[in-house]
């Protein structure tokens, strides 16, 4: 991905809709992922769109929460903290890691998840 890509695409984080509630009251959104905190984790983890499928079976295949789950889409132009592409393993596939807060700002859509 060219370096103007990686500030232009959107990238999405899927969670749950009382999560998101909450942090557009707070101003960010600070859940890494499904349990985690940004603070436990030391970042958030996000995926592309074409990465999403399959980000969502894993974290959430078995879901039977009170929240349906929706999908953040966020534009890394306005994140205001750093944006790396990184692999959970050496040669493994990369997935976008926000380490900071998402400001509610960079959040540009909201779409419900129906897998």
């Amino acid at each position: 991905m060219s370096e103007q890509e990686l500030t232009t695409t959107p990238i999405l984080h899927i969670t749950e809709r009382a999560l998101w509630d909450a942090a557009r009251e707070r101003g960010s959104y600070e859940w890494s992922t499904r349990g985690r905190t940004l603070q436990e984790e030391g970042f958030i983890h996000c995926s592309t769109r074409a990465q999403l499928p399959r980000v969502a079976a894993f974290l959430y295949g078995s879901y039977d929460g009170p929240d349906e789950l929706v999908v953040l889409v966020v534009d890394p132009g306005k994140l205001g903290v750093p944006l790396k592409y990184e692999a959970p393993e050496p040669g493994g596939e990369e997935f976008p890691h926000v380490y900071g807060a998402i400001p509610v700002g960079a959040v540009v859509d909201v779409e419900v998840w129906t897998a």
